[in-house]
């Protein structure tokens, strides 16, 4: 594929995996990359190691001036917002400021699957991966899912698929992003605070199919009034997917079997992954999976033992008639909502994280089968308060996960579920979501 990137000044903002990985494929490239990181030079061995292979680095704050020296391009690192002095300046300068998947699919030899949503694109993702396997091109996972986007890209041929999980951050930086097939799962309130509002969280999810055309596929949920005005707009071939109605053409659910344009696929009551709402991961990945070549005797194979993601309801143990369940990834309302519909029988919940300002209202519904209540970090009181007006019968507290999970032991039953699924953000007590499952399934492990 035609090197873009040579002889262009790059500036590549924040460093973490992605900045990193971006800074170093860029200067293989050719390019001429200045980094800067807000974190200090002395503290700051990722912004060293690159310094020692020949690019300019400047650490510990970020110096407008630097828009100065001229750069043909900005490669922003996700989390780093809009409202930064830098970016605003260089947008005002019509400076492009892309993320990196940006320059994945750029470089990319292999077709791209990407996948986005509020909820359910970790599932979906690697449920297309499995379903790829063994087919006539070699899938490759990237992404959000753990493997950073350009490193996969660099090293593909044309017999390979990426398979991309992209958050809204990072499409919000894509100017030619265009996948053979995107998936938009679904659209909830997340991210608003990055956002600003709902309107401009569906801009930039919308952006997976904004360059696509008739040779490309869009997969979409025909059940989400959002994902339906963005496929209404969306050039490519449209395959819709329904889990509420029966669609002659796509995907949705008919005389419990599983159909594509009307013909039955898989059984249900082989589908092994609990959760309705897994039902729709389930649809999108076969739209997906199809489209580029997977088998259906391969989909069924899937189907039938895929079980779940790590820190996505992914079953940890059953210790003494109770099961325990890691659904760390929960880290808003509606992922624990669907987390706990999962579920007939008893629940004893574990949740409570980074408070973002809001409250567990809408939570309240979906707590009808939760007999009990461990609730930690900064929310705690609001999901107590919330779990009262539910009609919880016991709510406690906790501070460590350990703590957490024995009184959770101490308060269930043989036949009960147990439950993590935080409906919050980690920050407030963990680095990430996985380190909190990663706590809860040693604590599991040790009762």
């Amino acid at each position: 594929m035609e090197n873009q990137y040579k002889g262009k000044k790059i500036l590549v903002l924040g460093l973490a995996k992605s900045g990193e990985a971006a800074a170093r494929l860029l200067h293989r490239l050719g390019a001429d990359v200045t980094v800067n990181d807000g974190k200090p030079y002395e503290d700051n061995l990722q912004a060293r190691d690159l310094q020692s292979i020949g690019l300019k680095v400047i650490c510990g704050h970020h110096p407008i001036e630097l828009l100065e020296e001229g750069f043909d391009m900005i490669v922003k690192n996700p989390g780093i917002p809009y409202s930064n002095p830098i970016v605003e300046k260089a947008i005002e300068q019509n400076i492009p400021v892309v993320t990196e998947v940006e320059l994945a699919a750029n470089i990319s030899e292999a077709p791209i699957i990407a996948i986005t949503g509020s909820n359910g694109k970790t599932t979906t993702t690697t449920l297309i991966y499995e379903m790829l396997k063994g087919g006539s091109r070699e899938p490759l996972l990237a992404g959000n899912i753990g493997t950073v986007s350009c490193e996969v890209a660099e090293k593909t041929n044309e017999h390979q698929i990426m398979v991309l999980e992209v958050s809204s951050f990072q499409l919000l930086g894509t100017r030619e992003f265009r996948p053979k097939v995107s998936v938009f799962l679904n659209l909830f309130d997340a991210h608003l605070d990055y956002h600003g509002t709902r309107k401009e969280y569906l801009h930039a999810k919308a952006k997976i199919t904004a360059n696509q055309t008739t040779d490309d596929y869009f997969v979409y949920n025909y059940d989400d009034s959002d994902v339906v005005k963005v496929a209404e707009v969306s050039q490519a071939t449209l395959i819709p997917f329904s889990t509420k109605q029966v669609l002659n053409k796509g995907l949705c659910i008919k005389d419990n079997a599983i159909c594509f344009s009307g013909q039955p696929l898989v059984d249900i009551s082989s589908v092994v992954l609990p959760g309705e709402h897994n039902l729709e991961n389930i649809l999108a990945a076969i739209g997906a999976s199809i489209t580029m070549g997977a088998e259906i005797g391969r989909i069924k194979e899937v189907l039938s033992t895929f079980s779940g993601v790590e820190h996505r309801l992914q079953f940890v143990k059953e210790v003494e008639g109770r099961r325990f369940y890691n659904d760390s990834k929960a880290t808003n309302i509606l992922a624990s909502q669907k987390a706990l519909e999962a579920f007939e029988q008893p629940i004893v919940l574990l949740a409570g994280g980074l408070d973002r300002g809001n409250d567990f209202d809408d939570l309240i519904p979906s707590l009808k089968n939760v007999k009990a209540l461990i609730a930690f970090g900064q929310t705690k009181e609001k999901l107590a308060k919330a779990a009262n007006q539910a009609g919880v019968k016991t709510v406690l507290f906790a501070n460590l996960m350990e703590d957490a999970v024995d009184l959770a032991f101490k308060h269930s039953n043989k036949e009960d579920v147990v439950l993590l699924s935080p409906a919050c953000a980690s920050w407030d007590q963990y680095k990430t979501f996985e380190e909190r499952g990663k706590r809860f399934v040693e604590a599991v492990q040790s009762l």
